[in-house]
């Protein structure tokens, strides 16, 4: 590897450790080989995500930039990256991640379009809806992980698919607070307005009994996507299999300790800490025998 392209992937492996915020006991799993190309697919995501969430920028502003990092994306996947301008080093990287791992380019067209929609749409009406961001949002970045691992069977994704929906799911319930202060709300209304929730009561920072049942509504669907989604853990060998155990139990024990709060993320936000590692470590190696 050239002097040029191992400096681009050491740019986005510093990008990586300094914004790895879900699940990091399992970053350390991954097989080497797999680490930079992992990270600079994440990376150009994460820099997205932050365009998406400047909130003090007027809405244009940041499609106009996601459009602009859309278009990199296009160039890059042609072979062309322009040294020189801001986050060059990412595409760089990506550019040869892309050819290496021959990763579909459509799903990183998906990441931003999900991005996107973070800007202009702020309420989801159904399930559907909310299943259909996550098949952006989440989705493309199982699929290319396995894809960077050498796997690419119909079996696998639909698993992989179930677990990143469930993770991306498990975030939002996560910071609700974090969301609905950039007035964001990814409980669809079809289970909140049954339920008899109010805005106001989140404005107000009250769980209310009604979100309560509104949470553990959308927590059991989502639990059940971690159960759908368990056997692509199997599916996988050598250290992607750890990898994929421990993210798999990472999100599970975010969802226990939302239940276990109930719900209360005004009181207090759930997250994985020093104190999880060692219960994260001893279940993935405990795997099998717990029946997962």
């Amino acid at each position: 590897m050239n002097p040029e392209l191992a400096g681009a992937y050491a740019y986005c492996e510093r990008l990586a450790r300094t914004h790895y915020e879900n699940f990091p006991v399992a970053s350390r799993l991954l097989p080497a080989r797999m680490r930079p190309h992992v990270a600079a697919v994440y990376a150009f995501a994460r820099l997205a995500d932050d365009m998406a969430d400047e909130g003090a920028r007027p809405d244009a502003a940041r499609l106009a930039d996601l459009d602009a990092w859309d278009g990199c994306l296009n160039a890059a996947a042609l072979g062309a990256v322009e040294r020189g301008e801001p986050h060059a080093e990412v595409f760089l990287a990506l550019r040869h991640t892309i050819e290496e791992c021959r990763l579909p380019v459509e799903l990183l067209h998906d990441l931003i379009d999900a991005f996107k929609q973070d800007v202009t749409v702020k309420r989801y009406a159904t399930w559907d809806e909310v299943l259909d961001y996550c098949r952006r949002s989440a989705n493309p970045v199982g699929r290319l992980v396995l894809r960077i691992a050498g796997h690419d069977r119909p079996g696998l994704d639909a698993a992989s698919d179930a677990v990143c929906t469930a993770l991306q799911l498990t975030n939002f319930w996560q910071d609700l607070e974090v969301d609905w202060t950039r007035g964001r709300l990814y409980v669809p209304g079809s289970i909140w307005q049954p339920a008899g929730a109010r805005e106001d009561d989140l404005t107000a920072r009250r769980l209310t009994p009604a979100w309560r049942e509104a949470l553990g509504d959308v927590a059991a669907r989502t639990r059940a996507l971690f159960q759908a989604g368990a056997p692509v853990c199997d599916g996988v060998s050598g250290r992607l299999r750890w990898e994929l155990r421990a993210t798999w139990l990472g999100g599970v024990r975010i969802l226990d300790k939302l239940a276990a709060a109930d719900f209360d993320v005004f009181a207090h936000r759930p997250s994985l800490g020093g104190m999880d590692a060692p219960v994260i470590l001893w279940r993935t190696a405990t795997w099998a025998r717990r029946g997962h």
